[in-house]
């Protein structure tokens, strides 16, 4: 089961934000920053940068850390 969304600052292109996402998230999300060799706000800012407008940065950085661990290219 997962936790309960916890809320974190990110910085985006100098400018700070709150992000709330679950433990669970949060900890993927790094995984992935790190296995890319990017700190997490590159990663965020990324993926800022090339998300709807109309979509949440949160619901963004879920559906990519879902389509990172779908990825074909991750699954032997």
């Amino acid at each position: 089961m997962s936790s309960p969304p916890v809320k974190r600052s990110l910085t985006l292109k100098g400018h700070r934000t709150s992000v709330s996402l679950e433990d669970e998230f949060w900890q993927a999300f790094r995984d992935i920053a790190k296995e890319k060799g990017l700190p997490i706000n590159v990663l965020a800012s990324e993926i800022d940068v090339a998300r709807d407008p109309g979509t949440g940065l949160a619901s963004a950085i879920r559906v990519f850390v879902l389509n990172w661990y779908r990825s074909p290219d991750r699954n032997p």
